[in-house]
């Protein structure tokens, strides 16, 4: 275990032990699915050996030392409604900052080049072994005491794998980079230091109806997790698009739409909107076939009193449904704009709504219910900095996930290695289907050759 080290904080201290993070109706949800799993693959390091190794390890001491809520445990609580020694008729689950520290593996793959990650259009699976606590779901670290951070660092032949595995009821995307972003800056600075500004700001908010802690109407956790016993066999291509095609796929799709307020549609909504229908294609749905987009949308910016340096889960998933016809007959630009409008509908009074609805009945994320081979859906963001990540020898080859919450139409996109709006998409589907997607005339046309 690496414990968090005080040093490395910059006008600010350590919060007294056993600080207890209560978890909101954003973070709940996620408790039944798997940790979230992203790694960077970068060059051999000019030390070597153990050095660097140790480096990585003291530096990711130091920034635990500012992100104290990854070094502690998830913890469940009963409640009994007459205070007696019967069953719970609820339990809450909390975060507590207890500084028992972050998981630290190193391994090794000398086997294995960063051609062999990089260069290959299809994903080897032997990337999803470069991440620990594989085939959790987040509520086992509730049940088993486990840790909510973990990192793996494997040296390959000729390169590293930083692989880092985050319990989604701690964060989402934007909460693993800003972590990563930190921990590559104390890493590659000469005094190890760390100045955040601004702060992340720890606090969760809440809804002001919102009881805290939350009751989970259960007698105990196990009662909510629901395990994908049988996983159908999946494949997955790291596909990247130069700004240039980004820029010719946002142009067309509001070409279509006849400018004007469709001219609001974005690269990335009229790039998913590609993806959309060449899933569709490559899946062999017939016209009359129901077929659903699933988003991740983020709510920092668009609730009030949440800042940007939110620290936790700030996301709601919204879904457009078609058929798979609508959406080849009506083009590209229709579709993008469907996207648009998913996107918009989340203001502030929606997104309220949506968490005071949870709080009347809880539902909780799972991969069992966007499986079945028509649904596509899209987490991560094209604006999270992953290729700034330099750990002390330069910027990052690659970026790649882990096993982690994988499904048919699993699609997580990234920022381009070369910037500007260049963007990467992280396809996971079907042998079968991803193979036709490959072959995919118009969605190929897109890719960019240089992977």
């Amino acid at each position: 275990m690496v414990l968090p080290e005080s040093t490395s904080l910059q006008n600010s201290e350590l919060p007294e032990p056993e600080t207890t993070v209560h978890l909101t109706p954003w973070d709940l949800p996620m408790i039944t699915v798997e940790y979230i799993q992203k790694g960077l693959l970068l060059h051999e390091p000019p030390t070597g050996g153990e050095r660097f190794v140790e480096r990585l390890a003291s530096s990711l001491a130091r920034v635990l030392g500012r992100f104290y809520p990854f070094a502690g445990r998830l913890a469940e609580a009963e409640k009994n409604d007459d205070g007696a020694a019967s069953p719970p008729s609820s339990i809450s689950i909390s975060l507590c900052c207890n500084n028992e520290g972050a998981e630290f593996v190193h391994a090794e793959a000398p086997g294995v080049t960063t051609a062999d990650i990089a260069s290959s259009l299809y994903i080897p699976r032997v990337v999803w072994s470069f991440f620990p606590l594989n085939g959790l779901l987040d509520a086992d670290a509730a049940t088993g005491s486990l840790p909510v951070l973990a990192v793996q660092i494997t040296e390959l032949s000729d390169g590293v794998f930083i692989g880092v595995s985050l319990n989604h009821v701690v964060g989402d995307g934007t909460t693993f980079w800003q972590f990563i972003n930190a921990w590559a800056e104390i890493s590659r600075s000469s005094d190890g230091k760390l100045d955040m500004s601004p702060s992340p700001v720890w606090e969760r908010w809440f809804l002001d109806t919102c009881p805290v802690p939350i009751p989970l109407p259960f007698a105990k956790l196990e009662d909510i997790i629901r395990r994908c016993e049988h996983s159908p066999p999946l494949q997955e291509c790291f596909f990247s698009f130069s700004r240039e095609s980004t820029r010719k796929l946002k142009v067309k799709a509001n070409g279509e739409m006849g400018g004007g307020s469709a001219a609001a549609i974005s690269s990335l909504q009229a790039l998913l909107a590609l993806v959309w229908r060449s899933v569709s294609r490559a899946r062999g749905l017939g016209p009359c076939q129901e077929t659903a987009y699933l988003l991740a949308v983020g709510c920092r910016g668009r609730v009030t009193d949440v800042s940007p340096d939110y620290v936790g889960n700030a996301v709601v998933v919204g879904a457009v449904n078609s058929t798979a016809g609508e959406i080849q007959e009506k083009g590209l630009g229709w579709t993008a704009w469907q996207l648009n409008r998913l996107v918009a509908s989340f203001d502030e009074a929606a997104i309220r709504n949506r968490l005071s609805s949870w709080l009347q009945q809880p539902v909780f994320s799972s991969v069992a219910k966007v499986m079945g081979g028509t649904t596509v859906l899209t987490g991560s963001s094209p604006r999270f900095d992953v290729f700034g990540n330099d750990f002390g020898w330069g910027k990052p080859v690659a970026v790649r996930s882990g096993g982690a919450t994988k499904f048919d139409g699993k699609v997580t996109v990234y920022e381009g290695r070369d910037g500007g709006g260049s963007m990467a998409l992280e396809v996971c589907l079907a042998p079968a289907t991803l193979a036709k997607l490959v072959a995919d005339v118009e969605f190929m046309d897109a890719v960019s050759t240089e992977q």
